[in-house]
């Protein structure tokens, strides 16, 4: 509510959305850098490169860098951390940790999830060291006191940079503000939050709702190539080796997912597809090792690579509503919201009732404002029957109707309300149903 005066402040509002979506484009800059970087130092150059390939070309990726939300920073600052803490547990010089401690601060300045994507991607790669290499009790105490030194100027430097970010307020403790914060996450994780999954609403989530999500929203090709990673890695390859952390880091994040109730959209864990990329990329660059031998392997390599290209050219320029062959025709009987349907296409809508001559429009849009005035729409009517459909045109946001986002359709427990009866005349975009009833028609 407070983003959208900002955005339609003094009539300009294609300009100050596209400052504002400017603005995100370096974190997915910085998140591709740490992607090369992470697969350059611990695997080989050929998989940084081919890493940074896959993690550039996934729609989701893609989507939420090119909008104003603060999913890319995290992205970026999220695996930052987390490969600024494998550096400085490698080598935990005062720059090492120095940098950790910067990646980490950015990381909680971008999103407040860090708080629980951070501590379960480190954790499984703890326990996953500690499984594969058995290192001694005595020696794990020894290197843990050899790093606490530098591990607290790590904790220095984050908490100063955070504080800076909160411009050094100061009430009782220092900034009040991210305290607060946190708060307020936590009451609404605890409240809940309209979510919609295959068929089903629900205001406290669904457990299998992420994995779901990264089922639907990937490219089947890259999770081919993810679950190659993932299988080389399990099963101990020695070329693998270096894959316990980055599937550590994403598993993290995705088993934190299983136990929240905000239940949005692939751009709540988009940080997987970092860990996700890497492992992707060192099962690519594997089996092209493995074709020159067995020329078959380098084929299905190569299908996939091309297939996932193929898919993210295809999808432009929606990326935010792309989904795999998985979800079929109609998606939006698996997802919606910021995954279909975030209001994109109100432009679109604009143009083909112009396009109509249409004079008047029921419409039940995500978020109300002035689209007469800025979008040059016909009159707008924002109250709509649900029983029974107003003559000429009807639009409906697909969120507004799977997820039931209307006061006045919760007073209908039992009715299948008319839209989800009649089938729509068009779709606008990828997100919009529009129905046309002429005067007169029966009701």
């Amino acid at each position: 509510h407070e983003g959208l005066p900002i955005l339609y402040y003094g009539h300009h509002y294609d300009l100050t959305l596209a400052l504002a979506r400017l603005g995100v484009l370096p974190f997915f800059w910085i998140a591709c850098l740490v992607v090369y970087g992470w697969g350059r130092r611990y695997f080989t150059p050929s998989v940084a490169v081919v890493a940074v390939f896959l993690f550039s070309f996934l729609p989701p990726v893609l989507a939420h860098a090119g909008l104003a939300t603060t999913d890319m920073a995290l992205t970026a600052f999220l695996g930052a951390a987390f490969l600024g803490a494998l550096i400085w547990v490698e080598r935990p010089t005062l720059g090492h940790a120095a940098l950790f401690g910067a990646s980490t601060g950015l990381a909680m300045l971008s999103k407040f999830s860090t708080l629980v994507f951070f501590p379960a991607g480190v954790g499984l790669a703890l326990a996953w060291y500690v499984v594969t290499e058995r290192p001694k009790l005595g020696w794990l105490l020894g290197a843990a006191r050899k790093r606490l030194p530098s591990l607290g100027l790590a904790v220095l430097v984050a908490c100063l940079l955070i504080w800076a970010g909160y411009r050094f307020s100061f009430s009782k403790v220092p900034a009040p503000e991210l305290f607060q914060g946190i708060q307020d996450v936590m009451r609404h994780n605890a409240e809940g939050h309209p979510s919609f999954l295959l068929g089903q609403r629900s205001n406290t989530g669904f457990w299998y709702f992420y994995p779901v999500v990264v089922a639907v929203k990937t490219p089947i090709a890259f999770l081919l190539l993810a679950a190659g990673g993932v299988t080389f890695a399990v099963r101990k390859r020695e070329w693998f080796r270096r894959a316990g952390p980055p599937l550590a880091f994403s598993a993290g994040i995705v088993l934190v997912g299983l136990f929240t109730h905000i239940n949005i959209g692939v751009r709540h864990i988009l940080p997987v597809y970092i860990g996700f990329s890497l492992l992707a990329a060192a099962a690519a660059v594997h089996w092209l090792e493995l074709g020159r031998a067995r020329k078959w392997i380098l084929i299905v390599a190569a299908v996939l690579v091309v297939w996932l290209a193929g898919s993210s050219l295809l999808s432009h320029p929606d990326y935010l509503a792309y989904f795999n062959e998985f979800a079929g025709g109609q998606p939006e009987n698996i997802l919606v919201d910021s995954d279909l349907d975030w209001g994109q296409d109100v432009k679109r809508l604009a143009a083909r009732l112009h396009e109509a001559g249409a004079q008047q429009l029921t419409w039940v849009p995500l978020q109300v404002t002035e689209f007469e005035k800025e979008f040059g729409f016909p009159p707008i009517d924002t109250h709509m029957d649900v029983v029974n459909p107003a003559p000429g045109w009807t639009a409906v946001s697909m969120t507004v109707l799977k997820q039931r986002r209307l006061g006045l359709w919760d007073s209908y427990p039992g009715l299948t309300v008319w839209p989800d009866r009649i089938k729509p005349t068009e779709k606008v975009g990828k997100s919009i149903w529009l129905w046309y009833f002429p005067p007169g028609s029966a009701r």
